[in-house]
């Protein structure tokens, strides 16, 4: 073993370590990367928080397009659930009632205009979206 390399493999010092026997995954082709990015935002229409997570932990490391679209998508995401807790609290004083349709209703029209964004190859920042997965 040389002089700063770890066991278990080959190591790069700007990226994820793996271990040995490990191979890093391959990143996609453009094509699928607009593909996977425009399925993240439509299954966070459908599924909030859990299809941009899943996308953003399994797909992250297939390419930088595909990483900056799941972690916007899931820093929406977040910032809408909890939107929806506290109208679903706020119900109790009945504005809550009013923002839970309000709620529905932009998370539907900012996940189309990010799948539409993420299909012809731009990149979408979500509006009033909390930065919690920072780059």
């Amino acid at each position: 073993m040389t002089y700063g390399q770890q066991p278990g493999g080959p190591q790069n010092p700007n990226g994820p370590q793996y271990p040995s026997g490990y191979t890093p995954p391959k990143p996609m082709s453009p094509e699928d990367q607009r593909l996977w990015a425009t399925l993240t935002h439509i299954g966070g229409i459908f599924f909030n928080f859990v299809a941009p997570l899943v996308a953003y932990l399994v797909l992250r490391d297939r390419g930088g397009f595909i990483r900056e679209h799941t972690r916007v998508a899931l820093n929406f995401h977040i910032t809408v659930g909890i939107a929806y807790v506290v109208s679903g609290i706020l119900t109790l004083a009945l504005i809550g009632a009013l923002l839970l349709p309000i709620i529905a209703i932009l998370t539907i029209v900012f996940g189309i205009m990010a799948a539409v964004a993420a299909n012809q190859g731009q990149f979408y920042r979500y509006p009033l979206s909390i930065e919690f997965i920072k780059q």
